[in-house]
């Protein structure tokens, strides 16, 4: 391990002593919070799980809302999300949840205090906090934490992508084993054990596509493409979260032309991205992705009998 990830890691165990310690204290709400994260600096889908279990509350009639930082976003404070917004007010990934569960959204820096507005609008109803493992200041009653097999053998930053170390997942309430993740490549003996599908949904597919996308681990996409027997002729890959311009989409359409495809497709987070520019590109395919979770009733029905079980300790 190299000197900057070994003071990384260092500043992270401190900062998780002291909260486990209770030197540092989190904030509480009314509502329960069930937490979904990861360990790894992107790519390892909880915005999909997020709606997956979204999808899950909604059919149980349980009403609930999405906590988010909204990576991405140039505005400041808390803000409810609006479905026909822009990227760079609230975040795409914001968005995006926003636009596939139609349920209350809040971004804010604080995810305490955008639980307090979320409360504050619309009661003490389960609160979904995005991305939230490292997010230790706000309490929850159920952590949720995603690993790949990528996971298992990489390093902290910023030598690798890890934000914390394998061990943390002793915090964790469930893991999820994502993309083929093994049970013994981590330390997670006596954790309950979640297993996920992803996959895409592949409609109206123009023939020849260019594929691109802005997402965090973008072979994974083309990988799931080719599954299906879609073969790109070129392709085009951004930084996550990239914001496209109009140098880009002229950029795409000069590459659709040279390789004289049929169209293009990309992912559902950079269509939001794309903005007006979606018309441009037609014939283009928007993939959705497909998440399910094995056992999902059992899951769930684990999960809702711990919180309930400590919502009567505190």
């Amino acid at each position: 391990m190299n000197t900057l990830s070994a003071i990384y890691g260092g500043l992270v165990g401190v900062r998780n002593l002291l909260y486990d310690r209770n030197i540092l204290r989190a904030g509480r709400l009314q509502g329960a919070v069930v937490s979904v994260g990861n360990l790894s600096a992107g790519g390892s889908g909880k915005t999909p799980f997020v709606m997956l279990l979204g999808e899950l509350l909604k059919a149980r009639g349980i009403k609930f809302d999405v906590l988010s930082r909204g990576y991405g976003r140039k505005s400041k404070g808390v803000h409810l999300v609006d479905p026909a917004g822009l990227p760079h007010e609230f975040g795409d990934e914001p968005l995006l949840i926003a636009r596939k569960l139609q349920v209350p959204v809040i971004v804010g820096e604080d995810r305490c205090a955008a639980g307090r507005f979320a409360e504050s609008k619309f009661g003490p109803q389960f609160h979904l906090l995005d991305d939230g493992f490292q997010h230790r200041a706000l309490a929850r009653e159920f952590d949720i934490v995603l690993v790949t097999p990528q996971d298992a053998g990489d390093r902290l930053l910023p030598e690798g992508r890890l934000r914390e170390r394998l061990s943390s997942l002793q915090r964790a309430d469930a893991v999820v084993l994502a993309g083929g993740a093994s049970a013994e490549s981590f330390p997670i003996e006596e954790k309950m054990l979640w297993r996920v599908r992803r996959g895409i949904v592949p409609k109206n597919i123009p023939p020849r596509p260019v594929v691109f996308c802005g997402i965090a681990r973008p072979q994974n996409f083309v990988l799931q493409l080719r599954a299906a027997n879609i073969e790109p002729v070129a392709e085009a890959f951004y930084r996550d979260h990239h914001a496209y311009s109009e140098k880009d989409v002229r950029e795409l359409l000069q590459l659709k032309q040279k390789c004289v495809a049929g169209g293009a497709v990309t992912t559902e987070k950079d269509a939001v991205n794309l903005r007006g520019y979606l018309s441009v590109l037609e014939p283009l395919a928007v993939v959705p992705v497909k998440m399910e979770l094995s056992d999902a009733a059992s899951a769930i029905d684990t999960m809702l009998h711990k919180i309930d079980e400590r919502k009567r300790q505190a």
